[in-house]
């Protein structure tokens, strides 16, 4: 939890009446780097400043019932597409929920909830329409990057989480002065050196000792998940002992088809004994403590919380130099980059890491600290409350928040 004393920025004009009325808006709560961030994010906020909801597109996904424990809302607005009568509907019915609510920050996550929330708050007169961007945009398409520009042409302000995708948004014909970037911040203490847990290993079917090489993400093409697989093959005619693990799942109703190709396809590469897709967990923590070296081939990220979680755990981390990876790592000092879509330069790479353990152990310990002195969930959580407060303290937005108050408390006198 963030130290409410080094908070760099005063509370907002509403806080001296009420807490500042914060709505969060995403597509769901499955296992991902933007649940996993919106999570640690609700986890850390200061409620005695703010009064935080959810609302998102399917009410589902393994980080639903920790927000729930918290005791917070969360309504589901779910639409088939983004367009079309019904999707209106849904978008007139948020607009009167944040009008009801006096909502005084809308802040959205990602194409879908930017796209069908960032009007919705517009038309309910929000203080503050908030917009983030976490990747760099690969997975969108020329027309979906169109209409994304145009929502958050109605938004006041957008966040990212890398300087790359700041850069990227510009080239895309972004305002440049309304763009902030604040990095993703974790909780270190959740993270310990790497060691040797026996029972996780007899979990996984593991034998004790081996070289265990993982791969954390969610299954998408997007993810470089194939090419993890071609170089697995490479690695394990050198390698005789060494596991391969897939963590993670697809989210989409359809996505055990691709998970199938994924399986059938290690099967044709003869590693049916050698990899391990475990589906999603909870406890990745502990199955970084275990891992010899993580592997990420994304084709497009913003900032990884992968990355960053595997770092912390000190896990040697091998990843393409896409997006944000860059600011995270420092190729050959706590961290080994190499180019997209070549499983040939990562089954070089992580061959590297096996062969040389002891330099890959320090590698490790670099990681680590920086992940400590760059990335820390305190820091991420200080600055985005600074960012909330900075954007309601405008003139306008004041006054727009001091109105709706009054209207409010004349409501109540007239009943």
């Amino acid at each position: 939890m963030a130290t409410r004393s080094t908070l760099e920025s005063r509370p907002p004009s509403a806080s001296a009446v009420e807490r500042v009325r914060l709505l969060t808006f995403t597509t769901l709560f499955a296992i991902g780097g933007t649940e996993r961030h919106v999570v640690s994010l609700a986890d850390g906020l200061d409620y005695s400043r703010f009064e935080l909801e959810f609302g998102c597109l399917r009410r589902s996904g393994e980080f639903l019932e920790q927000i729930q424990a918290r005791g917070l809302t969360v309504n589901e607005y779910a639409v088939a597409r983004l367009y079309g009568p019904h999707t209106v509907a849904q978008q007139i019915r948020f607009a009167r929920y944040l009008r009801r609510r006096r909502i005084h920050i809308m802040h959205s996550y990602n194409f879908y909830p930017n796209v069908f929330a960032i009007p919705a708050a517009r038309l309910a007169r929000t203080p503050v329409v908030l917009a983030s961007i976490r990747d760099t945009g690969v997975y969108l398409t020329p027309r979906q990057r169109r209409v994304q520009r145009l929502a958050c042409r109605l938004a006041d302000h957008i966040l990212v989480n890398a300087e790359a995708v700041r850069q990227w948004l510009t080239a895309e014909g972004y305002d440049p002065t309304r763009i902030s970037v604040i990095r993703n911040g974790l909780d270190l203490s959740r993270f310990t050196p790497p060691g040797d847990d026996a029972s996780l290993r007899r979990e996984l079917g593991l034998p004790a000792g081996v070289p265990v090489v993982a791969m954390l993400s969610r299954l998408s093409r997007m993810k470089g998940v194939e090419d993890f697989l071609d170089a697995a093959a490479t690695v394990a005619e050198r390698f005789k002992e060494a596991h391969f693990l897939v963590i993670g799942d697809t989210i989409d109703p359809d996505g055990s088809r691709y998970r199938r190709e994924l399986e059938d396809r290690a099967a044709r590469l003869g590693l049916q004994k050698r990899v391990t897709f475990t589906g999603f967990r909870l406890d990745v923590p502990r199955l970084l403590s275990a891992v010899t070296v993580s592997v990420l081939p994304s084709l497009s990220e913003g900032l990884s919380n992968t990355i960053l979680e595997s770092m912390a755990a000190g896990a040697p981390v091998v990843a393409t130099r896409v997006g944000g990876s860059p600011e995270a790592l420092e190729d050959g000092v706590d961290g080994l980059l190499i180019p997209p879509r070549d499983s040939a330069a990562l089954s070089r790479a992580i061959a590297w890491v096996l062969e040389h353990p002891e330099a890959s152990r320090e590698m490790g310990r670099r990681a680590r600290a920086r992940v400590a002195e760059e990335f820390s969930l305190q820091r991420m959580i200080r600055e985005t409350e600074c960012l909330y407060a900075r954007l309601l303290e405008s003139p306008p937005r004041r006054k727009r928040i001091a109105g709706s108050i009054q209207s409010s408390s004349k409501g109540s006198e007239a009943r």
